[in-house]
């Protein structure tokens, strides 16, 4: 028996049956939903905690190795996660954060633990991690899934070809799935619990001092501060300023009408749920740019969540469909007027003004517009000596650069500017039949000048991300 809010198909368990006696508490090890609220897997083990007369206790690995992460990266994570501990109390529940391997911390805290709930990670070593904690945990395990509106293997049990695919399967689901997740009171508090970790309370900055990490992507904190707090202020100041011009200005780079949420999605600040139930409550004459949100929020993000659930290779240039790696070979040989090493590529110094404004974008705020996301990785493609070059090239600058990158999102758009979720174009060179996207296509298409000089003024300190 489940509370209302948490469906069955969220909930798997892992390993064991019946949690041992005498343990202290039972621990949520949180990486994926870095949030205290909208938080299934927590919900859960309060749930089970209540029946099991014991408080809850949330534990974090705070690696220095997290796979291609930097300080950027790290700073937005530990803002959000300074603040998640801060709200945990409230509700009695400790946070023990310390440093160390994920898998190794988790394993540590189920030393004392009845059960152990874990969040869902669809990326290859976040399912990797999970297995070894499953098969070395001391108590029983139990992953609750809390990253997407519609668990994986409930919109599908395979990798889906494209949008229109998996579409028709969500819809058939959403009504089960669109319900708000509960909120449970924790019986016992976790307050006395003498448990050693970092000292979060004493901020983002105290938990970066000593991590081995990199430092030279600086920090982006002027345009995306981290936590809860600040994604539910941006995104209440989207729908009350700029939702009734979604649809019509998505492909319009030059305006700030989009929500900003995909960084804080990434990190688990915000949940995906939250989101689209706030979105379905909102004024009904947007309803068209309201639709268009969601189809973005729900169908396109969790295709990319299936891709890479289904599809282990989902960051090499294998993964790909094979008519597209097939076009793709037949004119690897074309001629390429443009060749930059990437080193060029990440000092914004090519020959396409446009697309050197995209870069800046990208290295100065973490973010860039997804419509000249999308034409940034297919310049990358035609300047590349090779495709599987160009593949490599594309994951390496979006994973470094990006708040959002090492995501499935990420993962599935670098796979979509070669061919991935996308069909057969006319044949032209270098793309063979690949889309493709052109300097007087933007010209054409948008405001392309303007959204320049946009980034000029906001990559010198004139202006902020709204």
């Amino acid at each position: 028996m489940l509370p209302p809010g948490i469906q069955p198909s969220r909930v798997q368990p892992l390993a064991g049956d019946a949690p041992p006696p005498g343990r202290r508490y039972v621990l949520y090890w949180m990486q994926q939903a870095q949030r205290a609220a909208e938080n299934h897997a927590l919900e859960y083990a309060i749930f089970r905690a209540n029946g099991l007369k014991l408080p809850v206790v949330v534990g974090f690995g705070l690696t220095d190795a997290y796979p291609e992460a930097n300080l950027r990266h790290y700073t937005f994570m530990l803002e959000g996660l300074v603040e998640t501990a801060g709200t945990l109390a409230k509700r009695g529940i400790p946070l023990v954060c310390r440093r160390g391997e994920p898998p190794q911390v988790a394993l540590a805290l189920a030393r004392q633990a009845a059960l152990l709930v874990c969040d869902v990670g669809c990326c290859r070593h976040q399912k990797s991690w999970r297995t070894l904690v499953a098969r070395q945990a001391p108590c029983p395990v139990v992953q609750v899934e809390s990253d997407v509106v519609v668990p994986v293997a409930a919109a599908s049990p395979k990798a889906e070809y494209a949008a229109r695919t998996l579409r028709p399967k969500l819809q058939r689901l959403l009504a089960d799935y669109l319900v708000p997740a509960p909120r449970l009171t924790p019986e016992q508090s976790g307050r006395g619990l003498d448990l050693e970790g970092r000292a979060i309370q004493d901020g983002a900055a105290a938990l970066l001092k000593g991590l081995k990490i990199d430092r030279k992507v600086g920090a982006v904190s002027r345009f995306f501060p981290g936590g809860a707090a600040a994604a539910k202020k941006r995104f209440q100041r989207f729908l009350d300023e700029r939702l009734c011009r979604y649809a019509r200005n998505s492909n319009q780079p030059q305006t700030d009408d989009v929500s900003g949420m995909s960084p804080y999605l990434h990190f688990g600040q915000i949940s995906p749920l939250y989101l689209a139930l706030t979105l379905k409550n909102h004024a009904a004459e947007c309803s068209a740019d309201r639709d268009a949100y969601l189809e973005e929020l729900i169908v396109r993000r969790e295709l990319a969540a299936n891709f890479v659930h289904y599809t282990p290779d989902y960051d090499r240039f294998g993964c790909l469909p094979g008519w597209a790696r097939k076009t793709l070979g037949e004119h690897a040989a074309d001629p390429r007027p443009h060749l930059y090493p990437r080193a060029a590529l990440a000092a914004a110094e090519t020959h396409d003004p446009y697309w050197n404004a995209a870069m800046r974008e990208m290295t100065t705020t973490g973010f860039m517009h997804n419509y000249m996301r999308m034409y940034w990785g297919k310049k990358v493609l035609e300047w590349s000596p090779t495709p599987a070059a160009a593949f490599e090239t594309l994951l390496g600058l979006n994973n470094r650069y990006f708040l959002d990158g090492r995501d499935p999102n990420s993962f599935a758009g670098v796979a979509w500017i070669f061919g991935m979720h996308d069909r057969a174009w006319p044949e032209r060179a270098v793309f063979g039949k690949v889309r493709s996207m052109t300097a007087a296509g933007l010209e054409r298409k948008c405001d392309i000048r303007a959204y320049t000089a946009k980034v000029s003024r906001r990559t010198a300190g004139g202006n902020r991300l709204p």
